[in-house]
């Protein structure tokens, strides 16, 4: 059974929006454009013309990095698009719920709350290093779970949950909910993808971003992998035209001319550069706990969170302070030798003044 008989009736009838076609070396008198362009900048495609609607390119360069079927991704405006994508698509409001682990992504439960869809959140110990429970999560599931969001490596905790617990969620999940496994961080904690486990089950659904190993953050590119008819699924959900002219082109030239290959080297300095980090922390008295991590931030609790992220911002270094969620906790990302040297020498001052 395809998960596709699990998404909403009405998102099940939807068709993917149809453009006016688009073919190079034509007069395009089909999308109401403008003949003309008045926007600056230098483009392989002009600006008066609408984009692919589904940029092709794009997705068989990700597709081949990703190590999946170009048919079974779907190029999306970052991860946080596919995560709005598979909640609207697959909860009823007010009647489906979806499971999570809780510290999480944070995105989660605001897309689940946008969609109205029930929250089911399954506590991960601190004294346990936050460790995901596979077996709480599939405890957690009842008649009403279409999703099952897992963060591996997680955020704001660094846990990796481990592939054996994974395949036995999505074996006991088979047919009654899809396993949606955001591996944003997966390049910083030392283990394969999961796509490589899309051929044995349907129910699987992944997210990856160029926004953390490939430092693409600011050109807003992701993309949701899964079997063919949820990515159709998802396709006709999402708006036309999603990703901007700059943005692909930006993200074809990358990809080709191998920009991604630095990616390992970067990938590794900043993996040594987070060892370091957790060396160096540990020395500072106001630091109670420093947790283990397989990205690329450290999740550190202190004496007195709220002061010190104060503190730190009046020195001009911003650090992440997650107050109710997880108390006296700070998230610190791991940054170049410089800043986090920098970072240390405000830790250092902080420390001497009391």
């Amino acid at each position: 059974m395809s998960i596709v008989g699990l998404a909403r009736p009405g998102i099940r009838a939807l068709h993917a929006y149809e453009a006016g076609e688009q073919v190079d070396g034509t007069v395009r008198l089909n999308a109401n454009e403008s003949p003309d362009s008045l926007a600056a900048g230098r483009f392989r495609r002009p600006l008066n013309r609408y984009p692919e609607v589904r940029p092709q390119k794009v997705a068989r360069l990700l597709a081949s990095r990703f190590g999946c079927d170009p048919n079974e991704l779907l190029v999306t405006r970052g991860s946080s698009e596919g995560i709005d994508l598979v909640s609207r698509s697959f909860c009823e409001p007010r009647r489906d719920s979806l499971v999570l682990s809780e510290p999480s992504f944070v995105m989660y439960r605001h897309f689940a709350t946008v969609q109205d869809a029930c929250i089911i959140e399954v506590p991960a110990a601190a004294e346990r290093d936050f460790a995901i429970d596979a077996d709480a999560l599939l405890a957690a599931c009842d008649a009403t779970t279409k999703l099952v969001f897992v963060c591996s490596p997680n955020n704001p905790t660094g846990t990796l949950l481990p592939r054996a617990d994974l395949e036995r969620l999505l074996r006991a999940l088979t047919g009654r909910c899809a396993v949606v496994v955001d591996e944003a961080y997966v390049e910083f904690g030392g283990a394969p993808s999961v796509v490589e486990l899309l051929p044995r089950y349907e129910n699987l659904v992944v997210l990856r971003t160029l926004s953390k190993a490939l430092g693409f953050a600011g050109a807003r590119c992701g993309a949701v992998i899964a079997h063919p008819p949820v990515i159709e699924l998802l396709a006709a959900v999402q708006a036309p035209y999603a990703l901007a002219t700059p943005v692909v082109e930006c993200v074809e030239d990358a990809l080709e001319a191998d920009a991604a290959a630095g990616t390992s080297s970067l990938v590794a300095a900043i993996v040594d550069e987070r060892r370091r980090m957790e060396g160096a922390l540990m020395r500072f008295g106001f630091i109670r706990k420093l947790w283990p991590s397989h990205a690329n931030f450290l999740l550190v609790q202190v004496d007195d969170a709220r002061r010190l992220v104060d503190d730190c911002r009046e020195r001009g270094v911003l650090i992440r302070y997650f107050g109710g969620q997880l108390p006296e906790c700070v998230r610190i990302s791991i940054g170049s030798p410089e800043e986090n040297d920098r970072l240390l020498e405000i830790l250092d001052a902080l420390e001497n003044r009391c």
